[in-house]
């Protein structure tokens, strides 16, 4: 009898389909749902992250993240009388075989709902795409990882062409996994101003230039967003992880939390709380070095220093003259971890 009512879901007698360690929970289809949504609108409206009458620009990929925050938002504020004005951005690192099938998925979905779009191309605006990136780094290593420079140039688009729109807002998809990896990432390198900057909404207040940057699934574990999708059907692309992301540093942070999370259930959730309590003193901190925005010498976009970041890193591959000409593929360390490693723990 015991082992029967351990499958059945906390609210009603159906039976159970998805179990969530940190509560625990046990949830049927139909009242997961109801949590899982819960919790987006409570993150949207406890940290006033959207206001009727807004145009809110969403960062769509593809993936399963921000193809939930699309569909959450269109859900929540959408129908006969919109309460917001929603437009998708899709960006194309020139990633073949895998950007352009995942961006098709967003594109779908936008046309089947009615939602605007927007795409940008890295080889449009800057002549280069991350596949020729990737050979440089493989010339020179000092250069780091192409996550670096893509990161980068993803967030210049974004918000260019966010500020291009009229767009109010910024939607991205980071999760709660995200969220927590970031703060350890930077917490480990000892960076407290990057630690200042992250939460459930960023962007300068103070300068037209930027557009602030909300994160509606903040504190929403990457592993209910799988399920989320999963049990409502909703289309996103899932057949592999970026080529290049075994060389990104996150992989092992991501490791290490989810081994600390299956063994103490809520230690994400706890790590963001101890980040909401310390990140009222490095604002202030923060505040307190005074350091002005100044134009980049080069482009004149806003920048904490002489050179914004898209023209530093624009021209250190410039500067990288050789070019190995291989398959990306063959790129690939097999020693490295990758983000389908990593989830799958």
């Amino acid at each position: 009898m015991e082992k029967l009512q351990m499958n059945r879901c906390d609210t009603c007698d159906q039976e159970a389909k998805i179990f969530i360690g940190y509560g625990p929970h046990r949830f049927c289809k139909e009242h997961f749902n109801h949590f899982f949504e819960k919790r987006i609108r409570k993150t949207i409206r406890m940290n006033q992250l959207i206001k009727h009458g807004e145009k809110i620009a969403v960062g769509v990929s593809g993936g399963k993240d921000s193809m939930v925050t699309l569909h959450l938002l269109n859900k929540i504020y959408g129908g006969k009388k919109p309460q917001i004005q929603l437009e998708a951005i899709l960006i194309d690192e020139g990633i073949k075989g895998y950007r352009d099938k995942s961006m098709q998925v967003g594109i779908d979905y936008c046309e089947k709902n009615n939602i605007p779009y927007h795409t940008v191309s890295f080889q449009s605006e800057f002549g280069i795409e991350m596949t020729e990136v990737m050979e440089k780094i493989h010339a020179d290593p000092k250069l780091g990882s192409t996550c670096s420079f893509c990161g980068v140039f993803r967030r210049h688009f974004l918000n260019s062409k966010s500020l291009g729109i009229k767009a109010d807002k910024i939607a991205t998809g980071h999760n709660l996994d995200d969220e927590v990896q970031s703060i350890a990432m930077s917490f480990f390198g000892n960076d407290l101003t990057r630690v200042a900057r992250l939460g459930e909404i960023s962007g300068n207040k103070k300068f037209d230039g930027f557009v602030k940057r909300i994160k509606p699934l903040y504190e929403t574990p990457e592993k209910e967003i799988i399920a989320y999708c999963a049990l409502n059907g909703i289309e996103h692309y899932s057949d592999e992880c970026c080529p290049y992301s075994w060389m990104a540093k996150r992989n092992h942070y991501r490791k290490m939390l989810n081994e600390l999370e299956e063994s103490v259930p809520g230690t994400k959730y706890s790590l963001l709380a101890s980040f909401k309590n310390l990140k009222p003193l490095l604002v202030q901190n923060e505040q307190e070095k005074n350091e002005p925005i100044k134009e980049c010498a080069k482009c004149g976009n806003l920048s904490n220093g002489k050179i914004c970041n898209v023209c530093s890193q624009l021209e250190r591959i410039t500067n990288v003259s050789k070019i190995i000409q291989k398959e990306s593929k063959t790129l690939k360390k097999k020693s490295s971890l990758t983000c389908v490693d990593t989830k799958n723990m």
